[in-house]
């Protein structure tokens, strides 16, 4: 199976989403990964994830090394999405055919296929990326230009990888209470304190926080520093690794427990907007986050309908019974409507990115909304895969428990859902973000009247009136109030976003190739998902086959879901 060419939704939505010249580039490394994933990079995974990497405190001689091994297999993954694909370079330099920079949505389409594969590496893949964009971004380019190039280069022989030592024990959400300490020493600074959860801790560049002198108690007193795993005179620098975790999930990929003493290194950007500084590459992450657990979605989903084909039960394959038909529909729905918020997250990301001010407040909240609601979906949509294998989705032989545990970080890397979701209301009390989100969406929905999408469309105009106003209500009422209640809501704006975006994706198909299956997608999502109507057998189910498969549908069958 090709993981690109059997995605019923993700080719729809590169040709709608990229201009011509960016297609042409990019379908031909989709295709080639999309293969490479199911054929080789699969078979890795699993082994890289039941040979954990180990550390190695000493050498022989007795000398400090705090050096970590991998197994092969995590070693031809590296290679795979750091040199072959280039995902992490892929925003910074040309590669793969382009001149300049690919487009962002290049990187997370191609992400996204290497992920169905492989989670673990993926984190430190992304942070490779963040870290680059945010020195690129606030650092002094002659300061840091080594570093940049380290962490956007393919060369086996000169690439970086990097990493992020936020958390410590008493300071996760809160950064204020951070305990690292800062000290000038000359045109550098020593760092010394703890780091408590290090995802790839022998970084080559590491971004970290830490109190600096004269700093204030909030996170203004906090500087972004730039940590590299040598100093200037090729010695290693001054921190040791204590341990390495032993995680639920994401076992290929090693996180450790960091003590800094004295450790060089240098300032970024502003000193009292450090924190400000490090939200940048956070928020970078979080998205990479959402695309990679809509990533864990689709493959259960693959999964699900493979074995459901193949299973006879009672005389006749589990995909042809209707109760399995109606346990798999609401899952398929869930990855696609995912894809699509990716993608136009990513897209408007790319806008932000050119100057235009409306997409940066849009992007500004449609990340911690996508990270909020798609990473806590996977975990529900792989439990189900789970469950449909039954026995054998339940051991370690088939992928469904490693998809499983590694969802569950999804919820919590960057921000657990509920630091998330605090955010949404952030964003909503400083500039109104339900109301620009709710304005985006309207005219989106008002370019699809007089079409086929129009009856859908009503039902979501509808909807979003309601959503905006009660957000306002919300607004009203106290803080404690309202903070009660924002993931609840945030789960609704989530909802309503990918209900528009499945229609107005669905118009573009009907416009583009005469094809309706979209459209049923759609309008079943608004129907079963946002409305819950669970009470009558969804046309859907008819026509479940050739919605998995990416086949052709009756125009009739996608209006039928609302007469």
């Amino acid at each position: 199976m090709n993981f690109a060419t059997s995605d019923p939704a993700l080719m729809p939505l590169v040709e709608r989403y990229l201009a011509p010249s960016d297609r042409e580039l990019l379908v031909p490394v989709l295709n080639q990964l999309g293969e490479d994933a199911d054929s080789r990079l699969a078979t890795l995974a699993d082994t890289a994830d039941k040979n954990k990497p180990t550390l190695e405190h000493f050498d022989r001689d007795g000398n400090r090394v705090d050096r970590i091994s991998y197994h092969p297999s995590y070693l031809e993954l590296s290679k795979a999405a750091y040199e072959q694909y280039g995902l992490s370079a892929l925003s910074h330099r040309g590669i793969h055919g382009w001149t300049g920079v690919a487009p962002h949505l290049a990187k997370y389409a191609l992400s996204y296929l290497f992920v169905q594969a492989e989670f673990g590496l993926a984190c430190p893949v992304s942070m490779t990326d963040a870290a680059a964009r945010t020195l690129r971004k606030f650092g002094d380019p002659e300061l840091f230009g080594a570093y940049i190039e380290g962490l956007t280069s393919t060369d086996p022989e000169r690439r970086f990888t990097g990493a992020m030592f936020m958390t410590e024990t008493q300071a996760g959400t809160d950064i204020a209470m951070t305990e690292t300490k800062a000290v000038p020493d000359g045109g550098a600074w020593r760092l010394s304190g703890k780091k408590w959860f290090t995802s790839n801790p022998d970084a080559d560049v590491v971004l970290t926080l830490a109190k600096y002198p004269g700093g204030d108690s909030t996170t203004r007193g906090v500087g972004l520093f730039m940590l590299p795993r040598l100093r200037p005179d090729g010695t290693r620098n001054s921190y040791v690794i204590d341990r390495l975790k032993d995680k639920l999930g994401t076992r290929s990929m090693p996180s450790g427990e960091i003590t800094l003493d004295g450790a060089y290194a240098l300032q970024v950007g502003e000193l009292d907007r450090g924190f400000k500084h490090m939200a940048e590459m956070i928020n970078t992450s979080r998205l990479s986050n959402a695309m990679r657990s809509t990533a864990l979605m689709r493959r259960a989903v693959a999964e699900s309908v493979a074995h459901a084909r193949q299973r006879v039960v009672f005389g006749k394959p589990l995909m042809e019974q209707p109760l399995m038909r109606m346990t798999i529909l609401p899952l398929q729905l869930e990855a696609e409507a995912a894809l699509g918020l990716i993608f136009h997250s990513g897209d408007t990301l790319q806008k932000a990115d050119a100057g235009d001010e409306r997409a940066k407040a849009l992007i500004r909240v449609l990340t911690p909304i996508a990270k909020h609601y798609i990473c806590k979906r996977a975990r529900f949509v792989t439990g189900e895969a789970m469950e449909i294998r039954g026995g054998n989705g339940y051991i370690e032989d088939w992928p469904n428990s490693r998809l499983l545990r590694d969802s569950h970080l999804g919820s919590i890397w960057e921000g657990s859902s509920n630091v998330i979701a605090l955010d949404v209301l952030r964003c909503m009390t400083q500039y109104g973000a339900h109301q620009v989100v709710g304005a985006a969406m309207a005219e989106k929905l008002a370019a699809l009247e007089s079409t086929d999408c129009a009856p859908g469309a009503q039902r979501l105009t509808d909807a979003w009136h309601e959503l905006v106003q009660r957000g306002d209500d919300m607004l009203a009422q106290s803080t404690e109030d309202a903070q009660a209640l924002i993931g609840h809501y945030t789960n609704s704006l989530a909802w309503l976003i990918m209900a528009v975006l499945l229609l107005e994706q669905a118009q573009h198909e009907m416009t583009a190739a005469g094809t309706y299956r979209k459209l049923l997608v759609a309008n079943s999502y608004i129907s079963l998902i946002v409305e819950g109507r669970t009470d009558s057998t969804p046309e859907a189910l008819a026509w479940l086959d050739e919605i998995v498969d990416g086949a052709q549908v009756p125009r009739e069958a996608a209006l039928k879901v609302f007469k």
